[in-house]
């Protein structure tokens, strides 16, 4: 295959709300910012390079019965990296939709968290390795599929 993903972009109902929940909670860079107040976005990313971009133009916060995008999956370097983003995610107050890491079915090695943004987007943060005993939620489908 020749494409890869080159950037996510995500509507929200208020930028300076999911900017700081993406900049100050999980560590995105800003690299560029859109501050007429009719065309508000931020780039945010690292190196220059986007990862996801921010576009402030929804009028409802996300709605998982609507066709789109399902979640937004990010990886982490280590087991240890996705318990950090746990704790900082949780003084912040996101919503989890699991008590902790899981697994991502059972039985795998691969596991994460996961949660919801400012505006109920679904977020997975995992790793592909590390998550060894823990519970899977769902017997007899994905954990990233179902929350």
């Amino acid at each position: 295959m020749t494409l890869r993903t080159g950037h996510i972009g995500l509507n929200v109902t208020d930028l300076d709300r999911s900017l700081a929940f993406y900049r100050d909670v999980l560590g995105f860079g800003v690299i560029t910012e859109g501050k007429d107040e009719n065309r508000r976005y931020a780039f945010l990313g690292e190196d220059g390079r986007p990862v996801l971009t921010l576009w402030q133009q929804a009028r409802a916060s996300y709605d998982s019965g609507g066709a789109g995008p399902h979640h937004l999956a990010l990886e982490a370097d280590s087991i240890e990296r996705v318990r950090r983003y746990e704790e900082a995610l949780r003084a912040y107050g996101a919503d989890f939709a699991h008590d902790g890491v899981v697994a991502h079915r059972e039985g795998a090695a691969s596991g994460g968290i996961f949660f919801h943004d400012p505006d109920g987007t679904r977020l997975e943060i995992s790793v592909p390795a590390g998550a060894e005993g823990a519970p899977a939620p769902h017997e007899d489908a994905p954990t990233c599929g179902f929350f």
